[in-house]
């Protein structure tokens, strides 16, 4: 069964849907996006790779008649940037109802910062999202069911945020980096569902996970020049990893879909396959880390994120 096929026999109908996401040129977001599209939304595929992106823009409305897609430039590494295309986009007076946090880096070997100073993985998926959502607040709440979703990681489990060091200033190690920044993005879901709550509002807040999905998510580190034993052993290991432990990125994509589009879903909710591991499969739900659910680490983070931004969230 293909991506489109799932989303036809398993998501309702889209029309009049008006949906986000973010690193759509390639990977988890272009086929999350394919699979909203083919369900009838209105999709914005924003992405910092203007070509990728608009070469993924021509390549759905040529797989599949009449879809509604357009494509506009966002990079996230850079708070101004972020602000432009947010304020752009309230602007039109349009509501958002689906809103996938998706665009993600793995980090460089070598230490490397956003255009604000933030270690770049960091600010990428964590702070980049965090401020993206909420300058987009107003557009989601002009639905009437707004979805939030955020994309973590299986690796989120062998993550702790560390608030002394959490721009890795201190100590930078890549695969650390990588796994704080998925954890982040699911603690931000999680406290995201419960100020909604709180707040009274409709919108839901969600999280998924690919399992190990076969994206291009690696390519750029491997041009990169090793350095370390630790650099070679992380390559390696990802190499298995891809080679005899992976799904396709389409198949990684279903639980993002999912989250963002399917009927009865609660907010709150974290998603991922149901296969072994939660490596591979069908979507289904599965359990966030104890991390994720600390009350006291989750309004710690949000506090941050609030504080390294200058965004705070109107709910």
């Amino acid at each position: 069964m293909t991506t489109l096929d799932w989303c036809r026999k398993n998501l309702p109908k889209l029309d009049g849907k008006r949906a986000l996401v973010t690193g759509a040129a390639s990977g988890l977001g272009y086929e999350t996006a394919a699979g909203l599209a083919a369900m009838g939304a209105h999709v914005i595929l924003a992405d910092r790779n203007v070509e990728g992106g608009q070469a993924a823009v021509k390549k759905i409305r040529e797989s599949m008649f009449g879809v509604h897609v357009e494509f506009r430039a966002l990079d996230l590494a850079d708070l101004a940037e972020i602000r432009g295309f947010a304020d752009t986009l309230r602007a039109d007076g349009e509501p958002l109802d689906i809103l996938v946090n998706n665009a993600g880096i793995l980090p460089p070997l070598e230490r490397r910062v956003t255009a604000d100073g933030f270690e770049l993985k960091f600010g990428v998926n964590v702070l980049g999202h965090f401020a993206l959502d909420g300058q987009l607040l107003e557009s989601l709440r002009r639905s009437s069911a707004p979805r939030v979703v955020w994309v973590s990681s299986l690796v989120h489990r062998h993550a702790s945020i560390d608030f002394r060091d959490l721009q890795a200033e201190r100590s930078y190690e890549p695969q650390r980096a990588y796994n704080q920044a998925k954890l982040a993005c699911l603690v931000l879901a999680m406290e995201l569902h419960e100020r909604a709550k709180q707040s009274g509002i409709a919108l839901s807040a969600l999280a998924a996970h690919p399992g190990v999905a076969r994206t291009g998510l690696g390519d750029a580190r491997a041009t990169e020049k090793h350095r370390r034993i630790r650099d070679y052993a992380e390559a390696a290991a990802f190499w298995v990893a891809m080679k005899w432990m992976s799904q396709p990125q389409g198949r990684g994509a279903l639980p993002i879909l999912h989250a963002a589009a399917a009927d009865a879903v609660r907010s709150g909710t974290f998603f991922g396959p149901d296969g072994v591991g939660e490596m591979k499969g069908d979507p289904k739900i599965v359990k966030p880390s104890k991390s994720a659910l600390d009350p006291v680490l989750r309004q710690r983070l949000w506090a941050e994120c609030e504080k390294l931004t200058g965004v705070r969230y109107e709910l």
